[in-house]
């Protein structure tokens, strides 16, 4: 479990609760309360992206469209911006994970976009190990277990999954950029906003989207390992025929969701 998060200006409200959610499995990253520091490369060794669309060229960067956003917030005098993204919000398993990222304007990693449209998990692990490298690059993530999703509904899970990731940033930031359509409850909506496809969109939410994907598949793996019989390390927990036709045979496992459908039907 990580330490307690320290109260961020840009939040208000009450602070959401630290470190990842109790009874979810741990990783070397979730163990040390999600927080990146510079310096602190650990996790994935670099495979290359071997397959994944080529960004623009150097001297086109600055010009590059998905840190448009960012720039025109910085112009009006926002030193930082933190993009978040989460993960996890449909399966009928395991935790959901939300994400906040830091770019400095002169990171240059070309492979960085909508999680979703990164075509393989080695190659999303890939770039995810060249988020880890750069220097320029902060980052830190919350883990919410099923348990709790069961207790608060999905939506205020990912809601307070992206409040605790923003914590635990080592500054807080002076702008946040957060995909979707809804701000946390604890967000200023003078400092914040909703951005609809903002992983598409804006460059801090696009690695964000990779950070939450890479942590939660990792810990998807886990419980795969714990509950082999369900193919978690292959469909990740979403709703696939293969996954539900595991879940009428054996019955649900401790980290299905009750309150999903077809789980909830089967108790």
């Amino acid at each position: 479990m990580g330490r307690a998060p320290r109260r961020s200006p840009r939040l208000r409200g009450r602070a959401a609760a630290a470190g990842a959610a109790q009874g979810e499995p741990s990783t070397p990253r979730a163990a040390a309360g999600g927080k990146r520091r510079r310096g602190q490369a650990q996790g994935a060794r670099a495979k290359g992206a071997k397959g994944v669309a080529a960004g623009p060229e150097p001297a086109a960067w600055a010009s590059h469209p998905m840190k448009a956003r960012e720039q025109a917030l910085k112009k009006r005098g926002f030193a930082t911006v933190a993009g978040v993204d989460e993960a996890g919000r449909g399966p009928l398993a395991g935790p959901v994970v939300a994400a906040a990222c830091v770019v400095e304007d002169r990171v240059e990693i070309p492979e960085v976009m909508d999680s979703k449209q990164i075509a393989t998990e080695e190659q999303r692990e890939a770039v995810f190990a060249a988020l880890e490298r750069e220097k320029g690059v902060t980052f830190a993530y919350a883990v919410i277990d099923h348990a709790e999703i069961d207790r608060i509904n999905i939506l205020q899970a990912t809601l307070r999954a992206m409040e605790q990731a923003v914590e635990k940033l080592p500054a807080p930031p002076a702008y946040i950029v957060v995909d979707g359509n809804r701000l946390p409850q604890g967000f200023d909506p003078a400092t914040s906003e909703a951005m609809v496809k903002g992983d598409s969109k804006c460059y801090a939410v696009a690695a964000a989207s990779i950070v939450a994907k890479v942590v939660r598949d990792r810990l998807m793996h886990e419980l795969d390992r714990q509950y082999p019989q369900y193919g978690f390390s292959v469909h990740k927990g979403y709703g696939v025929p293969a996954h539900k036709a595991a879940i009428f045979k054996h019955g649900p496992s401790p980290v299905h969701r009750r309150t999903f459908a077809p789980v909830k039907h089967m108790i």
